[in-house]
């Protein structure tokens, strides 16, 4: 297991931990952004984290059959926790601003469906996924991700997140910055907005 310093240093070594004023895909504002595919594109250490959280998932739930990420943050670390844990892994993509199956993927019926993400923050393209696999009459078994940045008063999911690390980064929504934020050029690097 990575202890939270060592993980830290990891994301900080891959540039995956930035700092300035971001705004998340949640909407909401934060000083700091967590860009997990700067994390990924390091094979060998981001194998780390991901062994690390293979490791929970397995302590916290007995019986998987499908892994379902979001596209695009989520491919990456669902193949990766797909491929130790030996599961089928398989994502969904926005089209037309709404998350979808396609490439020929299914969810099928009374499938336990653990859903992983890169990072969690309000949960909304979680729960985005939590309608696929309702359409299809699989069942909910969880949530895990690499980094969980939620805060109670954000949080959407209702259930516990497993997540390599926490991290508590206060966000903002847009009429609420502090002064120190506002003087900050804004970046919006998550994928929900793009088209």
């Amino acid at each position: 297991m990575l202890s939270p310093k060592k993980s830290l240093n990891i994301l900080k070594k891959t540039n995956a931990l930035l700092e300035g004023h971001f705004v998340l895909s949640s909407g909401l504002h934060s000083s700091k952004y967590i860009q997990c595919a700067k994390l990924l594109s390091y094979p060998n250490l981001a194998n780390k984290i991901c062994k690390s959280l293979a490791n929970k998932i397995k302590k916290n739930f007995s019986k998987i059959d499908l892994i379902l990420s979001p596209a695009m943050g989520g491919i990456i670390i669902g193949y990766e926790i797909g491929r130790i844990l030996k599961k089928e892994t398989i994502f969904c993509e926005r089209v037309n601003g709404k998350f979808v199956l396609r490439r020929g993927f299914s969810i099928k019926k009374g499938s336990k469906v653990l859903i992983i993400e890169d990072v969690i923050t309000t949960g909304k393209s979680s729960l985005e996924c939590v309608k696929l696999i309702k359409k299809a009459k699989g069942k909910l078994v969880g949530f895990a991700s690499i980094i969980d940045r939620s805060t109670k008063k954000e949080l959407r999911i209702k259930k516990k997140i497993i997540s390599h690390l926490k991290i508590d980064v206060p966000t903002y929504k847009k009429n609420q910055l502090p002064k120190e934020l506002k003087l900050l050029p804004i970046t919006t690097p998550g994928s929900r907005f793009t088209k």
